[in-house]
């Protein structure tokens, strides 16, 4: 299976506050979203994390964190990966934006929402974080951050159910 997620910021404190997790303390947090990547993540799965992945420091544990997580783990680097966490052991693609072809469906990857993106009048979908849910995007263009899907990652058939839930309402 192929997942997409976001902005799960681990260790960052800011984000209990700024927006408004509903978790008593960051191990809280950290630890549910830990819960929530391994119910939906199998080990032999593939997931691209679309940046803004932890709050590194001197005692972070990234790797420690990487290994606790299910999946191949692939990280398109966000404003707040620091190179502590880019060159951590554990991803097994770090870059700060990427295509992939999936079922027929060209996808773009990056931390940051596009107003266009590559052969987007053919039919190409923008998957990005960054905007914590707070963008309204366009046609064929996705938040998968934790802010939007219940602190959980997120599988391209959602994605594309939820689009077209939304053009028949």
């Amino acid at each position: 299976m192929l997942c997409f997620t976001s902005d799960t910021h681990f260790g960052d404190p800011r984000v209990l506050a700024l927006d408004r997790r509903p978790f008593a303390s960051v191990r809280e947090h950290d630890e549910q979203l830990i819960g929530f990547w391994n119910e939906i993540v199998a080990p032999g799965d593939e997931i691209w994390h679309l940046g803004d992945f932890a709050r590194a420091g001197p005692q972070s544990g990234i790797e420690e964190l990487l290994a606790r997580l299910n999946g191949r783990k692939n990280l398109i680097i966000g404003n707040n990966d620091d190179a502590a966490t880019v060159a951590a052991a554990g991803w097994s693609s770090t870059q700060h934006y990427a295509e992939l072809s999936v079922d027929g469906k060209l996808l773009i990857l990056c931390h940051y929402p596009f107003l266009t993106w590559n052969q987007m009048g053919k039919k190409s979908i923008d998957l990005h974080g960054h905007s914590h849910g707070r963008l309204k995007g366009n046609s064929r263009q996705y938040d998968v951050g934790v802010d939007v899907w219940n602190f959980r990652p997120v599988t391209l058939e959602q994605l594309l159910a939820r689009a077209a839930e939304r053009t028949r309402t």
